[in-house]
C-alpha cells in the first residue's frame, strides 16, 4: 500500500481501516513510520492504541522510544500499557528497565505485570529480579504471584539466594496447591538443607500435582 493511501486509511472513521493502515506500515522505514504512528497515539479505540504501541517496538527510533514513555506516563488501558512495556524492552533492557520498574510498581494489573515478567528472562541483575518478584508476591493476582515464584528459582546461584529461600520456604505450606507446586519447582534449584527438607515434605503432599512437581526434578536429574 502506498503511503498516501496509508495516510488516508489512518484518518478513516472506520477503525478496521486504521488498523489495516498500521499493519501496512511494516513495509516502510522507521523514520517514515514513527511520525505516522504518533498521529494515532490517542485514538479512541484501545485496540488501535495497542497496535501503535506495538509498532513503536518494531520500528525503533529515538522518537519512538520517547513516544512509548509518553504512553506509559499517560495511558490508562492495561492492554495498551502491556504492549508499550513489551515494545520498550525491545530497545534494550538496560535502557528500558528503570521505566519498566516504575510501571511495575505503579500498575498492579495482571496483564501489565505479566508482560513485564515475560521480558525478564534476560535480566541478570539478581537484586533487580528479586525486587520484581517481591512486588509481584505483594499483589493479589494469583497468576502474577505464581510467575514471581517461578522467577525466584533463578536466584539460587546468586547473592540473593538466602532472601529468595526466606520467601519460598513459608509458602511451601500454602493452602493453594498451585502455589505449593510453583514453590516445589523453584526449590529444586536450591541445594541447601532447608530447601531439600521442604521438598521432602512436598513429596508427601495430598495433591498429586504438587508431588509431580517435586518428582520432575528427580526424573530430569536421572535422565
Amino acid at each position: 500500500m502506498e503511503l498516501q493511501q496509508i495516510e488516508a486509511y489512518l484518518n478513516s472513521a472506520d477503525a478496521q481501516n486504521r488498523i489495516k493502515a498500521i499493519v501496512e506500515l511494516r513495509q516502510h522505514n522507521p523514520e517514515v513510520v514513527v511520525p505516522l504512528l504518533k498521529k494515532r497515539m490517542h485514538d479512541k479505540e484501545f485496540m488501535i492504541r495497542s497496535y501503535v504501541a506495538m509498532g513503536f517496538g518494531y520500528k525503533q527510533t529515538e522518537e519512538g522510544f520517547q513516544a512509548l514513555l509518553n504512553i506509559i506516563a499517560n495511558e490508562k488501558d492495561p492492554n495498551v500499557l502491556a504492549e508499550a512495556a513489551n515494545s520498550l524492552a525491545k530497545y534494550g533492557l538496560e535502557r528500558a528497565l528503570p521505566y519498566l520498574e516504575e510501571l511495575f510498581e505503579q500498575e498492579s494489573h495482571w496483564l501489565i505485570r505479566q508482560s513485564i515478567f515475560a521480558v525478564m528472562e534476560e535480566i541478570i541483575d539478581s537484586e533487580m529480579l528479586l525486587k520484581f518478584c517481591q512486588l509481584g508476591l505483594e499483589g493479589t493476582d494469583p497468576l502474577v504471584r505464581q510467575t514471581a515464584l517461578a522467577h525466584l528459582g533463578r536466584l539460587s546461584d546468586t547473592p540473593q539466594k538466602e532472601t529468595a529461600l526466606e520467601i519460598l520456604l513459608p509458602l511451601a505450606a500454602s493452602n493453594i496447591w498451585q502455589v505449593r507446586s510453583r514453590v516445589a519447582k523453584a526449590l529444586r534449584k536450591f541445594d541447601s538443607s532447608s530447601a531439600q527438607t521442604a521438598l521432602l515434605q512436598l513429596r508427601q503432599d495430598p495433591d498429586h500435582r504438587v508431588v509431580a512437581a517435586t518428582l520432575e526434578g528427580m526424573i530430569d536429574s536421572a535422565s
